[in-house]
């Protein structure tokens, strides 16, 4: 089951949450199930879907959710929400483009901004799903996107703060393949037709860390891993996230257990 559930940033700083946990607490409202896809709006002033995470635990209690009292703006507002059952909703990708705004959801299947939970139906399902899977090609970031490849640095593209290209990352699976830097993975290989041509990209060094405008260096810069492992890039170890080489490290350690 898919859902689309509202989410007010003046009451709650999501996306640090996310970015600190990787996932959220979130009070159940509805009878979620384990596996259920759900699409996070945001309301005012953003107005745009921009989380799609998955139901990983359901019907917690209040003892059993990370402490996040630091996400909230107001400290009543999280006393207030310390009650009821939550589900546990892992982050699977954050986007932040006009394409899912509130006026292209209209357009698509939407009949007004979600004031609470509820079911995707199918024409709007494919839509929320053609920009997620296809995030880095459409751009994560709303700015639009402006590339140039310079003579003499054949290998840099231009990018702000907030961009990913969609030529930066198809430089870098031509430099690197389609195989996963950290445990090798290779798609097609694994699910044939259907798996041909898909990888993630990641920036070595986070795009919210750089300023203003700089150059990414594909050949440096950027690595094709899988999904997986991207996630596992992401996640927060003492307060600091792993580079490719201690993931392969502890990738390898697993694999002699």
């Amino acid at each position: 089951m898919k859902w689309l559930i509202p989410a007010n940033a003046k009451i709650y700083n999501h996306v640090d949450a996310f970015d600190n946990f990787g996932y959220i607490d979130w009070r159940q409202k509805v009878n979620y199930k384990i596996g259920d896809i759900i699409y996070i709006y945001a309301t005012i002033p953003y107005q745009k879907v921009m989380f799609k995470t998955v139901v990983e635990k359901t019907n917690m209690k209040s003892n059993e959710i990370t402490d996040d009292r630091e996400y909230w703006n107001n400290f009543e507002d999280y006393q207030n929400s310390l009650s009821g059952e939550y589900a546990r909703l892992r982050l699977i990708e954050r986007m932040d483009s006009e394409r899912l705004s509130l006026y292209e959801l209209k357009k698509n299947g939407l009949k007004a901004a979600p004031q609470s939970p509820m079911k995707v139906k199918e024409g709007l399902e494919e839509y929320l799903e053609k920009y997620f899977n296809d995030y880095y090609s459409e751009g994560v970031f709303p700015e639009e996107i402006r590339h140039s490849l310079e003579e003499g640095h054949r290998h840099l593209i231009s990018v702000n703060k907030y961009e990913r290209s969609s030529v930066a990352r198809q430089k870098c699976i031509e430099e690197n393949g389609l195989n996963c830097a950290v445990c090798d993975m290779n798609f097609e290989e694994v699910y044939g037709e259907i798996g041909k041509g898909f990888i993630h990209v990641h920036h070595i060094v986070p795009l919210h860390e750089v300023g203003g405008r700089y150059k990414v260096d594909y050949k440096k810069d950027l690595v094709c891993v899988c999904p997986n492992c991207h996630a596992m890039l992401h996640r927060n170890v003492d307060g600091k996230t792993l580079d490719i080489k201690k993931l392969k490290e502890f990738y390898q350690l697993s694999k002699q257990k």
